[in-house]
């Protein structure tokens, strides 16, 4: 059956896997699960261990080509559903169309869905999973108890051990840009008055020129429920560990497909192009001319080679409910960086101020 995400009618609809990660233990017949600690495939129930099959060993990880990409529209999934049925048990079970991987929760058979349909790019590239469940779990404690504004109670809702494994879906961007700008330059100059006190004037030139700058590997979150859930806060991520996409690599966790398209994740990248061109022109600007400032800045951005990655990135999500609001947290599955929202106490900030005007009274006291 052909996916049609096109129509907003057919709200659900029927497909079987198409692939497994089908690696049944050869010692004991159970499912074997991929192992961040090992980094290995392991079957739980009797120590069995092998590597993930590294598919063609001419497979290159490589940058694709923006212009020529024929799939670049973004994805409404979120509220669409499918039907998966599992090749080990016979089990039907509904998943998120947004999922590409999930475990059967009949019999924990590991199904992995298509990674591409007729309409949709597949996966070039994956980051394995490094950080088993319970590093992050401490992590998170951890991360946690340092927040000093956040609420006891809220800590205490926040469970460490009810974290889920979850690939997400990630653009990243290369481009050459070339930018013609033209601001002030600003030269500073100070004097003394006759009482003693020093006054800055500074002295405006009109400048204008050429900035050109190379961008590598500028990261979009591809998944429009992730992109506020603190998964930037816990970048970054090692792209020079990647492996080949394998649906083996998958086994065990759940793995999403993207809903930001190719076309809206690079006029997001662009935004943050922009943001880093404002100060790298900037700072530009001041080296080149030895000034000490620079006001009134403006740039037109023109870009080539425009390439593009589409990765499936290791997380583990996590959230809790603290007076009706949900807060997500995000663990980095390679690095173990904690990202992600907190509540915070009223009470717990202000006496964080009355402390700081106290002490800056006693300061201003003792100085008189």
């Amino acid at each position: 059956m052909t996916d049609n995400y096109d129509n907003p009618e057919e709200q659900i609809f029927s497909e079987r896997t198409e692939k497994e990660t089908d690696k049944k233990c050869p010692q004991c017949g159970a499912t074997v699960t991929f192992d961040p600690a090992s980094g290995m495939l392991h079957c739980e129930y009797c120590g069995y261990t092998c590597e993930v099959p590294k598919g063609d060993e001419n497979t290159v990880i490589e940058e694709l080509d923006f212009e020529s990409a024929i799939h670049t529209e973004s994805f409404n999934w979120g509220e669409q559903k499918k039907e998966v049925q599992c090749k080990q048990c016979g089990a039907v079970t509904i998943y998120d169309a947004l999922e590409t991987a999930a475990v059967c929760p009949f019999c924990g058979s590991t199904s992995v869905m298509p990674a591409a349909t007729n309409n949709t790019l597949a996966p070039g590239a994956v980051c394995l999973f490094a950080v088993t469940k319970e590093q992050a779990g401490a992590n998170f404690t951890k991360w946690l108890s340092k927040k000093w504004f956040a609420p006891r109670k809220a800590k205490k809702c926040a469970l460490p051990d009810a974290f889920s494994g979850v690939y997400l879906p990630y653009w990243t961007y290369d481009a050459q840009t070339v930018s013609q700008f033209n601001a002030r330059a600003g030269y500073d100059s100070t004097e003394k008055d006759d009482n003693g006190r020093t006054t800055t004037t500074t002295d405006w030139k009109r400048v204008s020129g050429t900035y050109e700058e190379f961008f590598d590997d500028i990261t979009v979150v591809a998944s429009k429920r992730h992109e506020d859930s603190g998964v930037k806060d816990c970048e970054p991520f090692d792209f020079s560990k990647l492996v080949p996409y394998t649906p083996q690599a998958l086994a065990g966790f759940i793995a999403e497909r993207y809903s930001i398209g190719l076309k809206e994740g690079w006029e997001m990248a662009q935004q943050t192009i922009n943001s880093r061109l404002k100060i790298n022109i900037a700072k530009y600007i001041k080296r080149h001319w030895n000034a000490d400032r620079t006001d009134r800045l403006k740039f037109m951005t023109s870009y080539s080679n425009i390439t593009y990655k589409y990765l499936l990135v290791p997380t583990w999500i996590s959230s809790f409910k603290y007076k009706d609001k949900t807060y997500q947290f995000v663990v980095n599955g390679q690095t173990g960086k904690v990202g992600g929202k907190y509540p915070l106490s009223f009470w717990r900030i202000a006496l964080f101020w009355i402390l700081v005007i106290g002490v800056a009274a006693l300061l201003f006291y003792l100085d008189e």
